[in-house]
């Protein structure tokens, strides 16, 4: 059949007038469809928001067959609007909703919708819940609520509200959940929060609040659920929260209160959960607190309370978690604790507890998790701590323990085991074939004998394993040790441990070996070629004997080798030399001869790594001997009179050169360093030898002592003339930069040509270093929060906004206290501004505006972050994985964490904890910089993280 040509264009007009028909007659379909055009879908999640072609009016609504609409039965109403989670964007301007007048549910929760709020959402009269939770909505929240009589629930999790808190919801009579957690609200919470009258659930937690908590808050008769911490306030716990009758729940942790803890709280009988953590309560605890019957969880962590565990406390009958941990307590544990039924977490450590754990703890209860570390506890384990078969970790280092371990030689649901420092004694009992799933043990610093148990290899989850300083162990290293598949640390140093070391047929994890102070001789096994992951390697004091292998010489990842005070003979491996990973070597007194390798990495290990070695020769040591004839020796001479004339010549040009075209030295001290002069410093520098060595723009540091004996991190730059104005002021802002979390930088030194900038020297290392260590959740989440709070810093609390420009593992280090400075901060900028690569409007100007290379390094610095979270839950194993995670399902990758750290069922909290940082890591490594949160935002999103595991 022919078609005209005319029909086709017919057939479009005939369509378009239908469809224009069709929402005539359909209002909430055009509103909708309104509203889908001035948002960004960026993941299709409205693809089915259409209204098909030849459809004809029927008195229904099209919407109502659209993903996220609820309609009434006849399908001629919208009731219902649920875009959770559906990846959307934009502002919501709020002119589509007049229509939507029986709207009874709006959920926008889960999405990047940003700007105001729009006010027409308070027209809808009908709403009973308002779900905005988990977007970026800022400004004060807006006036008008009060037209929405009938509404029940109000979620605001978590956007950017600024401002005081709403007022006005107080007076709506019919709400029963307010959450207005996680935003920038400031001031007092107002006194008129008390008058609610219908209200259950009240979460002001994580905002900027300040002022005494109103004792009006007392008057809330129908809350059951209140959070309010997270906060800033001032003053102590107001008693009148103890007339809330029917709270189950109360947290007000980490809000900054002092006093004591009301005695009158003990009314609140009804409450399951109270968390007063990370504050500075101090006094004892009330033994009132008994007649809380109804008691499940009970945390007092990390404040400056005193006293003893009230012996009242037998009465908790339903009590599960006791934390009060990071006290200031003392005296004994009530045998009462051990009676407790429902016990299953019990953490007291850091405290001054003495005298014995009670003889029936863990008897009568099913205990999971017990931690009395950094006490002065006495006596044995107790015999019946794992009776209930649940323990899932037991900590009890550093304390005065004695007896054997004879508690836990069947304790088959143990992962982690950590009784060091102690001074236990006999043969270690540990049944390796019923330890399923073990993965750390240190029974370091004890007096244990008879040796290592022989069938350590079939711990075969075993990643940690340290018998260090037990000097009466004995025994030999069990043959089929490394052969442990994920056997990462394995220290026995100064154990009196004999024989030869097994071979390492199979080693793919082992990171780290430790068995100095041994009597243990034979050869290094050439085998050791498949630990391609070691890094360190300890082997000094023993017996050792043959020639150092080349195999170990070409380990990739070896860091530190230390074969000092053995009997090895034969020459210097010259593989060392070629390393990349090289920090340390020490061959000091061997039977090692020849000639040290010409390599500058191993002439850099000093003197002191191959003294005691007569015959070995070559720089650091004294030169090898060769017989010159009379020809060479002129000709040498020669060339050495040649040389000292060149070398005066180049010392004139330098002095020279610093008076002439380099300009003058000078110096520029910021807070924290003394008021030196530049030639204070310079002469410092004349001895650190490779100061001079170090490339422009190196990443590198070197260490320098200045007058005082202060030691500093230096970092060389080359610079021109027309630079230095524009470069130092960008370096003056960077010392002037100063945070907890920041390393800090102490001042600089330059002329025309150079600069030289010093930092302060941390004596802790840095985290690429330290990846591959097992560390416990609660200092890894210590880390992560540390390195999120300095680089919020950088970017909200700077102006103008300083990127971190090359945020990584090695540019992390920690101070005396283990806390985690970010280097290298503002470097990537400084150089680019050197280089003349960047305008210098974009660079100091107090203008407070980005360019948009600016913005990008911001929205980089977000993305690098979630790589480094990455990093550190998985102990190094994937880097630069954010691609990867992005690519997998949610499940999958919360599963490989939960592997990784040890996390799961028998410990929900932590297992919490992992999911809320994965959903960070998530959503700072989108593909979309625009899709990622600012960094105060994925602060705010860890800030509810205890960090209190070990």
């Amino acid at each position: 059949m022919e078609i005209s040509p005319w029909s086709l264009p017919f057939n479009l007009l005939f369509t378009s007038m239908l469809i224009v028909v069709v929402l005539a007659a359909d209002p909430y379909s055009k509103a909708l469809l309104s509203l889908k055009s001035q948002i960004i879908d960026g993941s299709n999640s409205l693809d089915d928001w259409k209204v098909p072609p030849g459809e004809t009016p029927s008195g229904k609504v099209h919407a109502c067959s659209w993903s996220g609409v609820k309609c009434n039965k006849n399908s001629t109403i919208v009731v219902g609007l649920n875009l959770c989670m559906k990846n959307l964007a934009g502002e919501l301007l709020g002119n589509q909703l007049s229509v939507f007048t029986e709207l009874v549910e709006l959920n926008v929760s889960q999405n990047a919708f940003s700007g105001e709020l729009p006010v027409e959402i308070f027209n809808l009269s009908k709403l009973t819940t308002l779900d905005i939770s988990g977007n970026n909505f800022s400004g004060r929240f807006p006036n008008g609520i009060t037209g929405l009589k009938k509404l029940v629930v109000l979620d605001a999790l978590s956007n950017s509200f600024s401002g005081p808190l709403p007022v006005e919801v107080t007076e709506l009579e019919s709400l029963k959940v307010l959450n207005l957690a996680g935003s920038y609200f400031d001031g007092e919470i107002p006194s008129s929060y008390g008058s609610f009258k219908s209200l259950e659930y009240l979460h002001l937690a994580g905002n900027s609040l300040t002022g005494k908590i109103p004792p009006e808050l007392g008057k809330l008769k129908t809350v059951t659920h209140m959070e309010i911490g997270y906060n800033f306030y001032e003053g102590s716990i107001p008693w009148q929260l103890s007339n809330m009758t029917e709270l189950q729940y109360l947290d007000i942790a980490g809000a900054n209160l002092s006093g004591s803890i009301p005695k009158q709280l003990c009314n609140l009988t009804k409450l399951e959960s109270l968390f007063l953590f990370r504050n500075q309560l101090m006094g004892s605890i009330p033994w009132e607190f008994s007649q809380m019957v109804s008691l499940i969880n009970l945390d007092l962590s990390d404040n400056l309370i005193s006293g003893p565990i009230p012996e009242s406390f037998g009465e908790l009958k339903k009590l599960k978690l006791l934390s009060l941990m990071f006290n200031e307590m003392n005296g004994t544990v009530p045998n009462t604790i051990a009676e407790l039924p429902s016990m299953e977490t019990l953490f007291i450590w850091n405290n001054f507890f003495t005298g014995s754990l009670p003889e029936n703890l863990g008897r009568h209860s099913r205990l999971r998790w017990l931690d009395v570390s950094n006490n002065s506890f006495i006596g044995s384990i107790p015999p019946g701590v794992c009776a209930g078969g649940k323990l899932f970790k037991l900590m009890l280092f550093s304390n005065n323990f004695t007896g054997n371990l004879s508690a836990l030689s069947n304790c088959s649901s143990l992962v982690r085991i950590r009784v060091e420092d102690n001074s236990f004694s006999g043969e270690i009992p540990l049944n390796f074939s019923h330890l399923h799933g073990i993965r750390y043990i240190d029974l370091s610093g004890n007096r244990f004998t008879g040796g290592i148990p022989a069938d350590i290899s079939k711990a075969l989850k075993l990643q940690y394993f340290s018998v260090s300083n037990n000097p009466e162990l004995g025994g030999t290293i069990p043959w089929k040790t490394w052969s442990l598949p994920f056997l990462q640390n394995f220290s026995a140093s100064f154990c009196n441990i004999s024989g030869n070391l097994p071979p390492f047929r199979s080693c793919k994890s082992l990171v780290v070996v430790e068995l100095q102070k041994n009597t243990i001789s034979g050869s290094i096994p050439n085998s050791i070629s498949n630990c391609q992951s070691l890094e360190i390697i300890n082997l000094a004091r023993n017996h050792l004997s043959d020639h150092i292998p080349k195999e170990l010489a070409s380990l990739p990842s070896l860091g530190v080798v230390d074969l000092s005070r053995n009997d090895f003979s034969g020459s210097i491996p010259a593989e060392f030399g070629k390393s990349s990973s090289l920090v340390l070597l020490n061959v000091s007194f061997n039977d090692i001869s020849g000639t040290i390798p010409s390599h500058k990495l191993l002439q850099s290990m000093g003197s002191s790594a191959y003294a005691g070695n007569p015959k070995l020769c070559g720089a650091p040591l004294q030169s090898c001997s060769t017989a010159i004839d009379g020809k060479k020796l002129r000709l040498i001479l020669l060339i050495s009179a040649g040389v000292v004339i060149l070398i005066a010549a180049t010392v004139s040009l330098l002095i020279r050169l610093r008076k002439g075209s380099k300009g003058q030295w000078k110096m520029n001290s910021f807070i924290g360093l003394p008021q030196f002069t530049a030639n204070d410093v310079l002469r410092s520098f004349n001895a650190t030898d490779s100061m001079e060595e170090l490339p422009p723009f190196s990443g590198a540091f070197c260490k320098a002592v200045l007058p005082t004996g202060i030691t500093v991190l230096v970092k060389k730059l080359e610079w021109g003339p027309k630079r230095v104005k524009i470069a130092s002021e960008f370096i003056t802002q960077l010392g002037n930069s100063r945070h907890m979390n920041l390393i800090r930088l102490l001042g600089f030194c330059y002329n025309n040509q150079l600069t030289y900038l010093l930092y302060d020297c941390l004596p802790n290392g840095n985290l690429a270093e330290k990846l591959r260590m097992q560390r416990d959740w609660g200092m890894k989440c210590r880390i992560i929060i540390g390195i999120a709070k300095g680089l919020c810093f950088l970017h909200h609390d700077c102006n103008p906004a300083i990127p971190h420009g090359d945020l990584k593992s090695s540019n992390v280090m920690f101070d005396d206290n283990f806390e985690p400075r970010l280097a290298d901060f503002g470097f990537k900028h400084l150089i680019q501004l050197i280089k003349g690569t960047v305008p210098a409007t974009s660079s100091t100007l107090g203008t407070g505006e980005f360019n948009d290379a600016i913005k990008d390094e911001l929205y980089k610095d977000i993305y690098d972050f979630g790589e480094l979270i990455l990093e550190i839950l998985t102990n190094g194993k994937v880097i630069k994985g954010g691609a990867s995670i992005q690519s997998k399902p949610k499940d999958v990758v919360l599963r490989e964490m939960y592997d990784e750290n040890e996390a799961g069922s028998t410990n929900s909290l932590q297992e919490d904890e992992m999911k809320q940082v994965v959903d960070v890591a998530l959503l700072c490594t989108k593909s979309r910089a625009v899709d990622r949160p600012s960094i105060e935002d994925a602060l705010k999103l860890l800030s509810g993280l205890k960090a209190n595991g070990k």
